[in-house]
C-alpha cells in the first residue's frame, strides 16, 4: 500500500515570496506598480460589493481613483448583521482574496486559470459597476492585459506574473490596514469609523479586530502556500512499497 511522506514547509518558495515583497517595499512609490495598487483598491471595493449582494442589497457603482481611493456604493438591509459584514468586506475580504492567490499560486499552479478569473472579474466590475471612465476604462485595460497574459504568456511568464501579484497584493493588504486602521486622522473617515457611527463599538476597537482576523487569514494562507505537497513513498529514492497480507501462508 502506498503511503505519503508529510508536507513540508518550502523554504525556496518563502524565499521566493519574501524577495518579492521587497520588491513591493522598495519599489513601493514606482510609478509601473500603481496599477498593482489600484488591482487592491479594486478588490478592496469588491468585497464590499459582494457582501453587499450576499445581504440581499444591491450595488448601484464601484469607483476606483488614481489617487488609491475607492467607493462602493450600495443599499443594503437596515440590519445589525448586514451592516458589519458589508463593512467588514473590504479590509477582511482583500486579505482573503490575497491569501487564496497565494495558495492558487503557490500550492496549485493554477497559472492561466487565475490570469482568466481576472480577466473575467475585470470585465464585469467593468460593465455591470463602473460608472465613471476612470474605473471602467481601468477595468478594460487591465482585463485586456490579463486575458493577453492568460492567452499568450508561456508558463515562466505566467508563474512570475501571478506570483507577483500574489504577493503584492498580500503586502498591500497589510500596508492599507496600517495606513487606514492605525492612523488616527485616517481612521476618523475609514470603513472603522462608518461602521462606529451605526454601533456602540469605538473605531479603534473595529480596527483592531479587522486587522487581527486579516493578519490571520494572510499568515494562514502563506502557510499553507509554502508548504511543499505530499510525496508518496515509492517515488523517493527509487524505493517501492508493497502491500503484504497480515495472514502468515497456510503451512
Amino acid at each position: 500500500m502506498a503511503t505519503s511522506t508529510p508536507s513540508r514547509f518550502d523554504f525556496g518558495r518563502g524565499a521566493l515570496l519574501v524577495g518579492l515583497m521587497v520588491l513591493g517595499v522598495v519599489g513601493w512609490n514606482w510609478a509601473p506598480l500603481l496599477p498593482f495598487k489600484l488591482l487592491a483598491v479594486m478588490g478592496h471595493e469588491t468585497g464590499h460589493a459582494i457582501a453587499s449582494l450576499l445581504m440581499g442589497g444591491k450595488v448601484s457603482q464601484v469607483t476606483i481613483q488614481p489617487t488609491e481611493a475607492g467607493e462602493c456604493l450600495s443599499a443594503v438591509p437596515n440590519s445589525f448583521l448586514s451592516q458589519v459584514c458589508v463593512y467588514s468586506a473590504g479590509y477582511v475580504g482583500a486579505s482573503l482574496i490575497s491569501a487564496l492567490l497565494l495558495v492558487l499560486t503557490f500550492r496549485f499552479k493554477l497559472r492561466r486559470a487565475m490570469l482568466g478569473a481576472a480577466c473575467a472579474w475585470l470585465v464585469v466590475m467593468g460593465v455591470f459597476y463602473a460608472r465613471d471612465a476612470f474605473t471602467l476604462t481601468f477595468c478594460a485595460v487591465m482585463a485586456l492585459g490579463f486575458g493577453l497574459a492568460a492567452r499568450f504568456l508561456p508558463p515562466a511568464g505566467a508563474d512570475v506574473l501571478n506570483l507577483f501579484i500574489a504577493a503584492f497584493t498580500s503586502l498591500y493588504a497589510a500596508m492599507d490596514l496600517k495606513d487606514d486602521l492605525w492612523d488616527g486622522a485616517v481612521r476618523a473617515h475609514s470603513d472603522a469609523q462608518l461602521l462606529a457611527n451605526i454601533t456602540v463599538v469605538p473605531a479603534v476597537v473595529w480596527a483592531g479586530l479587522w486587522t487581527l482576523i486579516s493578519l490571520a487569514i494572510l499568515l494562514v494562507g502563506a502557510w499553507f502556500a509554502l508548504q511543499r505537497k505530499a510525496t508518496p513513498l515509492e517515488a523517493v529514492g527509487g524505493l517501492k512499497v508493497s502491500a503484504r497480507s497480515a495472514v502468515p501462508p497456510a503451512g
